[in-house]
């Protein structure tokens, strides 16, 4: 027996973590060229107080409505929210003493050494009353060590420093393997961020909704990170080994690969096995991504703003059955970019958005809000990339304009009524449409909107294997009641 899909709960984290700027992929470029460039770089990373009172990180979790920020001047790092709250119905921002805590948590081999006085003084006495943390991670994230082992550790060539505060030394992370590259420090450092900040966002959604984690049949992981050893790169399940740490006791699991694109995918493969019957609840996670840390912190730096990409976003979205108040999925209206669709901007607006609504015999103005590339604008444009949302809404808006459905004139009242300016961090497979999802989800129980669609979009090209974009579109709407 088939059941509609509906979404039951989202949650999303930001995990500050300034210290690990340094080990992005762009800082980590740039540092080997000039390594005098770091005292410059430190000068410019903000304290977790300003990512607390900073309105873009108060729309991501939840706090704040999309909307809200126009009543901000922009810059928004010039803006400090009063009485701003780290955690939110939905999530949280972690500061970086305590995710520290989490990457050790989820560190399975020992690869992680962190030093005594700051596990005791930093990590533990946090952690302890952190409602998410049992006393069993506490067991596992052990006593630590005495710095004189880890400058050991460090000496041997083999592994990277861990800071806090920017530059003070408090950890090690070492290789996996002396021999394959891609178990090196840093790619397990990339891998081990994305897991904990996904276990954070798995347990949240877990707390927060009406799913307990036994009831989780199946994971799918939409990350960014190619988990694997030189025999098989990229092999993955992040899913499934994020499950773990979360009391998933009855799920299994795999990864969904497709760059920016995946959450969207991943939803419409969750809500595909839950219609079907296959699986009662599934739940989709997205971890953070290290190497996307400090991207663009040139274009901050010149224009004397604090670097924006000091942080992970992590998102956590349970799919399910129709439980009769939740917003529904409609599976009969997926986007998709075909092969033939063309990476033109209109070819993949036609695809993703015109035709399966044209499916459901509604015009583009029928859609109430339309969630696209997220990417805040305070990380794109001083680095010359624009402002990548409001590009969306005005090609969107474009196309309503030759289906004769607006008027020429309408164009910024479309951008301003069905859209939203960007607030998600700046790792593409989080900001791809997905973190409005726990906004539209709200904003659907409570009657202010009937319905939301989420265009997500993929650069396929980024790989070498192909010249072709991807893109993967959905509808969720109001639940009218289980039929």
């Amino acid at each position: 027996m088939t059941t509609k899909p509906v979404v039951k709960g989202a949650s999303f984290v930001i995990t500050h973590t300034p210290s690990l700027v340094r080990h992005g992929s762009k800082p980590v470029r740039e540092l080997e060229k000039d390594e005098a460039l770091l005292d410059k770089m430190l000068s410019h990373l903000r304290s977790f107080e300003d990512a607390v009172a900073y309105p873009p990180n108060q729309v991501f979790i939840g706090n704040m409505r999309p909307e809200l920020l126009k009543e901000y001047e922009r810059p928004w790092t010039n803006t400090k929210l009063e009485g701003a709250e780290r955690n939110s119905p939905w999530g949280e921002i972690l500061p970086e003493e305590e995710f520290y805590g989490w990457l050790k948590l989820s560190d399975k081999y020992n690869l992680i050494s962190l030093e005594e006085n700051f596990v005791a003084e930093q990590v533990k006495a946090k952690l302890e009353k952190h409602p998410l943390i049992t006393e069993e991670d506490l067991q596992s994230i052990g006593n630590g060590v005495n710095i004189s082992v880890i400058e050991e550790k460090l000496a041997s060539g083999n592994a990277l420093p861990l800071h806090v505060n920017k530059d003070q030394l408090i950890g090690v992370i070492e290789a996996g393997h002396d021999e394959d590259k891609f178990l090196s420090a840093h790619i397990l450092l990339e891998n081990l961020a994305n897991k904990a900040s996904g276990i954070v966002a798995m347990r949240h959604s877990l707390k927060s909704f009406d799913v307990a984690p036994h009831q989780i049949d199946y994971v799918i992981g939409c990350d960014e990170e190619a988990v694997g050893d030189r025999y098989q790169r990229g092999g993955g399940n992040m899913a499934k080994s994020i499950a773990e740490h979360a009391g998933c006791i009855n799920a299994s699991g795999s990864d969904v690969k497709s760059f920016c694109c995946a959450p969207a995918h991943a939803i419409s493969i969750a809500s595909g096995l839950v219609q079907s019957g296959i699986y009662n609840n599934v739940l989709v996670i997205g971890g953070g991504c290290l190497a996307k840390l400090g991207m663009k912190y040139a274009g901050n730096m010149s224009k004397g703003m604090p670097i924006t990409e000091d942080q992970m976003g992590a998102i956590a979205i349970v799919i399910g059955k129709d439980d009769g108040k939740s917003p529904r999925i409609r599976t009969d209206a997926f986007g998709k970019h075909n092969i033939s669709a063309g990476s033109s901007a209109q070819a993949i607006y036609q695809a993703l958005v015109v035709q399966p609504l044209e499916k459901l015999g509604k015009k583009i103005t029928d859609i109430d809000k339309y969630a696209v590339e997220l990417h805040n604008p305070d990380v794109t444009e001083p680095n010359g990339n624009g402002n990548v949302p409001r590009a969306n809404y005005r090609t969107l808006a474009g196309m309503a304009v030759l289906k004769k459905e607006i008027d020429r004139t309408e164009m910024d009242q479309f951008e301003e009524k069905h859209g939203m300016l960007g607030f998600s961090p700046t790792q593409g497979h989080i900001a791809s449409a997905i973190p409005f999802i726990g906004h539209a989800r709200e904003m659907i129980m409570n009657g202010e909107i009937e319905n939301a669609m989420f265009v997500g979009k993929g650069s396929l090209f980024l790989g070498k294997m192909t010249t072709l974009s991807d893109g993967m579109s959905f509808i969720i709407e109001k639940n009218e009641g289980v039929e």
